[in-house]
């Protein structure tokens, strides 16, 4: 009944509210074009390598195209494997973990996940990992980098969740996928060699908007709490004229007008953009949470938000570590075989994990 009664009511739900938040900001963008140019930060050399491979594949702006057309884009993993090639390097997957593919029940139909296990014994500790694509665009294959890193790094089986997509699945498809497949690893965590006691959330952008509103819904269904939340660079509002918004307004590979794009794509209701399970930043209180932590990048439009979110964890009294790191950009996390600045910020992740798991008796 409770079930009936969560997807029934999340159901009253993102275009119409954010295309509000879009009209108002409007008026601003031209006076603000001038301002970002000469605010955005520059990025550091081996990032600058990436941005610059991904020049070379040839990308077209995201907002002019289709979402099936998108989703054949080039990435920054893409990128990434084009510098590893031009360094001579391996662009095989990091060794020392093994990945094991099934699917699971959801509410909309079956949800792919793909088991991120690290080489020992066990039982692990368990991380649901979602990724980042604005809920329309890639899958856990493009963002195996970091699920693999954070494996490796925290001991921990990450259980990667393809959440359905919009707009075939607007929202709340995703939160309802990402919170079914929190279900289901509490349930079956020792049937993939896991402790269900041991339970975390993560993710990027998207993935950590997910991982976000998963620990709310857990909070406000009063069921198990996830033991950690790993929110990296989170998508938590829809406030357009932040400080990293302006300063960022024509970064690469993220920038204003692209997540413009995702927002019209992931709801059509003007009462999501209200809806914390759509922007947590919207809860009435961040009381009562899992500890997290907060990962950002300088060259981005969802820095003051992310940051924005972890004082606001911070105030409701919920412990947080919040790291900005400079001279990177969106999608910088996972990027640790190419750019140092990522290798330590997987390994700020993972050391976060083992802390937030051995905590647990």
């Amino acid at each position: 009944m409770k079930k009936k009664y969560f997807i029934a009511s999340t159901a009253l739900l993102l275009t119409a509210g954010f295309v509000y938040a879009q009209a108002n900001d409007a008026k601003n963008d031209m006076k603000n074009e001038a301002k970002s140019a000469s605010k955005q930060s520059k990025a550091e050399p081996h990032m600058q390598k990436v941005l610059d491979a991904l020049a070379t594949l040839g990308p077209k702006p995201l907002e002019t195209l289709t979402p099936e057309e998108a989703r054949k884009q080039p990435t920054p993993a893409d990128a990434v494997k084009k510098v590893l090639e031009s360094q001579g390097k391996s662009t095989d997957p990091e060794p020392g973990v093994s990945v094991k593919d099934m699917t699971i029940p959801g509410p909309v139909g079956e949800i792919p996940i793909h088991i991120y296990t690290p080489q020992g014994k066990g039982p692990f500790p368990v991380m649901l990992y979602y990724h980042g694509g604005g809920f329309v665009i890639a899958d856990t294959k493009t963002y195996d980098a970091s699920p693999r890193a954070l494996a490796k790094g925290a001991q921990a089986i990450m259980v990667a969740v393809d959440y359905h997509l919009a707009p075939e699945h607007k929202f709340p498809a995703a939160p309802n996928d990402a919170y079914a497949a929190y279900t289901w690893v509490l349930e079956h965590a020792t049937e993939i060699n896991g402790d269900p006691k041991r339970v975390a959330v993560g993710g990027e952008s998207a993935g950590g908007n997910l991982a976000a509103v998963v620990s709310l819904m857990a909070r406000d269904k009063q069921a198990p709490l996830p033991v950690h939340q790993l929110l990296i660079y989170p998508v938590v509002n829809n406030g357009f004229n932040t400080p990293s918004y302006q300063e960022n307004a024509e970064a690469k590979p993220l920038n204003k007008a692209m997540m413009h794009w995702f927002f019209k794509h992931y709801s059509s209701k003007e009462e999501d953009s209200e809806n914390p399970y759509a922007l947590p930043m919207k809860a009435v209180t961040l009381k009562g949470l899992p500890s997290a932590t907060v990962i950002g990048a300088e060259i981005d439009p969802l820095r003051s938000e992310g940051k924005s979110y972890a004082d606001r964890l911070k105030k409701d009294g919920v412990k947080v570590t919040y790291k900005e790191y400079t001279g990177v950009t969106h999608e910088f996390f996972g990027m640790g075989a190419v750019v140092p600045k990522a290798k330590a910020a997987e390994k700020l992740a993972a050391d976060a994990l083992k802390k937030a798991f051995s905590s647990v008796r």
